[in-house]
């Protein structure tokens, strides 16, 4: 990932500094970690969960955020079945009042949406130790009123698991066409929503989409079908193989003829021999898969 970010930052002509935990320090502690990097300018800075994804309203934070000349923006989403999740309840003028725990009658239906913007005094609040963000600090804010939610528009999701990473793909593939239709692949074979980086290789009479991402020097063979997967980095799948709601690691190789799907998982560098079929499965990096996974497993 460093390595990854570096390339980034080249790309982008920024610093990109690196604040390193040594022991879990939860969702509050990394930032006193930080706090020289966090505080050198005075400035508002940014906090974001890493394992969600949507259209970050980057600029619409930090306007909200001088608005309302407090120490914290939270950010929320609206749901669906409010239970389900810890609900954020705020006046009309987006102040947070408090936060309610999977609520037994309705008293909001929006939730914390893991992206945050704040001023540097956040930083008194918090020790160097084991610290919940949520827990331990917003509703001392809240108490304080120095917390404002504000409603983010558009798609979100919390890709934290391989089946909401999928999913948080295709909604991101949706807002590209949307958005941005000329970043999506078009030639013969694709269908529907599909990025498709351009030092992929892509054989002949593939049928690739609909909601297909495909990374880097990725090689896929003649007469393959794909959908609703993620083909990451130097990834090879040999001809003929048919793959649906599939994660596929760096430098994975599938197989010919192989079937995979229902949120099949491979880590980096996983050998998927010819003619196999893989239900379900989750392999760890660096495995050679010799025989058929018929039932959902991990495979260690």
């Amino acid at each position: 990932m460093e390595q990854e970010l570096k390339e980034e930052a080249e790309k982008l002509g920024i610093l990109i500094t690196f604040s390193h935990e040594t022991m879990p320090l939860g969702t509050a502690g990394p930032l006193a970690l930080a706090h020289e990097l966090l505080n050198a300018d005075c400035d508002p800075f940014f906090v974001l969960n890493s394992d969600i994804i949507c259209d970050f309203p980057f600029k619409e934070m930090v306007a909200f955020h001088k608005s309302h000349r407090s120490e914290g923006t939270l950010v929320v989403t609206k749901v669906e079945e409010p239970s389900k999740y810890g609900v954020v309840v705020y006046d009309s003028n987006g102040r947070i009042e408090q936060f309610v725990e999977k609520p037994t009658e309705f008293v909001s239906n929006k939730i914390n949406a893991g992206m945050y913007m704040f001023s540097p005094s956040i930083l008194d609040r918090i020790e160097l130790k084991p610290t919940s963000i949520e827990m331990e600090v917003f509703p001392n804010m809240a108490q304080d009123n120095q917390l404002f939610a504000m409603e983010l528009h558009g798609f979100w999701m919390d890709v934290g698991q391989p089946k909401d990473f999928l999913t948080g793909m295709c909604l991101y593939l949706s807002s590209l066409r949307q958005k941005s239709p000329n970043l999506l692949h078009q030639s013969e074979g694709i269908v529907g929503n599909v990025l498709v980086d351009s030092s992929a290789k892509i054989g002949q009479n593939c049928r690739i989409g609909p909601n297909v991402s495909v990374g880097p020097e990725v090689v896929i063979e003649d007469g393959v079908c794909i959908k609703r997967c993620t083909i990451l980095r130097g990834a090879k799948i040999r001809s003929h193989s048919w793959l649906e709601s599939c994660i596929i690691g760096w430098n994975c190789t599938v197989g010919k003829w192989v079937r995979m799907e229902n949120v099949t998982v491979l880590g980096e560098d996983v050998i998927v021999k010819d003619e196999l079929y893989v239900n379900g499965g989750k392999v760890l990096p660096h495995k050679s898969i010799g025989s058929s996974v018929p039932d959902p497993q991990v495979i260690m």
